[in-house]
């Protein structure tokens, strides 16, 4: 812990000196509410999305296009969540990393590997949904499902792109007879660290939020002015908007903020306590990044594609096995 005297700093000339001057907090008075909050999620949302690949595989066939990408989405989401186990007894743990540094630099990649393919899936999930909607004639053939294939064949190539400098930049660490395995925004080489961390975050994050939030604009602003459309429709519409919204915007964006914040406030001159306050809120916002397993699942009951029928049909099926 930073002692009390270290609450502020006069700034130093040696640029050494000014990383080294302020301690981080460590925080482990929050280690329940990740430890506790992260459990929640898995508990939700590992066996929900092996469900939601099972139905996909058993109960959805013939794929469509938006199918093949949920499949994928749902996927990478049970991934994702599979690594949280490993962070669940980290904070439990009082920060003590037990599993080596190969796995510590294993399991944050499959952590990012799989949230920055979420987010790009749903970013092509919403091109083919404006697609479909505003352009159904002129755009028709990108409902084949050829295109749906390359599609998801593409976003894997790119997040293992885009994460590789992960497996250099992430090491674990020895302190105060811990073992720390540290995030991106704690990692050791700062400059690499920044630069990668605002073009991760740029083209990664930004470029498809604002590719889902244009697209879903056009998509209500269109079905409110079609004179034939449906009210049913309309509101299936207006709730994927505002789901896929709130993940965007409620669980990504405070995170990625947080995190820029947190790596720009290492080479700056300001106070310890605004630093650890960032540092604060940016542990604070990591559960909120891995809360869009839950958003996602709610997508894939609001998008349609007889999604519910397969899970009522389902729960007929073992209800009747059961009864007899």
């Amino acid at each position: 812990m930073a002692s009390e005297h270290t609450g502020n700093f006069t700034a130093l000339p040696g640029r050494a000196d000014l990383l080294t001057s302020c301690k981080d907090e460590d925080f482990l008075q929050v280690k329940s509410y990740l430890s506790v909050l992260y459990s929640l999620i898995f508990l939700v949302c590992f066996p929900g999305n092996i469900v939601t690949i099972f139905v996909y595989f058993v109960k959805m066939r013939p794929w469509k296009s938006s199918t093949i990408i949920m499949l994928n989405l749902a996927i990478t989401d049970l991934l994702y969540t599979a690594t949280l186990p490993f962070f669940i007894h980290y904070s439990a743990n009082g920060n003590n990393w037990i599993f080596g540094d190969f796995m510590c630099r294993f399991i944050h990649f499959c952590f990012y590997f799989n949230m920055y393919s979420g987010i790009i899936f749903l970013s092509c999930f919403s091109i083919f949904r404006f697609f479909v909607v505003v352009h159904p004639i002129k755009c028709f053939f990108v409902q084949k499902r050829r295109w749906a294939v390359v599609t998801c064949v593409v976003v894997w190539m790119i997040s293992l792109a885009a994460i590789s400098p992960l497996g250099i930049l992430i090491a674990t660490r020895h302190t105060q007879n811990r073992t720390i395995c540290p995030d991106l925004a704690a990692a050791e080489d700062l400059d690499t660290s920044r630069w990668y961390n605002w073009l991760l975050t740029m083209f990664a994050f930004f470029l498809p939020l604002l590719t889902v939030t244009l697209c879903y604009a056009l998509i209500i602003y269109t079905l409110a002015t079609g004179p034939h459309t449906q009210t049913c429709y309309k509101q299936k519409a207006r709730r994927l908007a505002v789901i896929l919204l709130v993940v965007f915007y409620v669980c990504f964006l405070p995170f990625h903020v947080f995190r820029g914040i947190r790596l720009e406030l290492r080479v700056r001159p300001v106070s310890c306590h605004l630093k650890n306050t960032m540092l604060f809120m940016f542990i604070i916002a990591k559960p909120l990044a891995a809360l869009n397993t839950i958003g996602n699942l709610l997508v894939y009951v609001v998008t349609g594609d007889n999604f519910q029928q397969a899970i009522l049909s389902l729960l007929k099926f073992r209800t009747n096995k059961n009864l007899k």
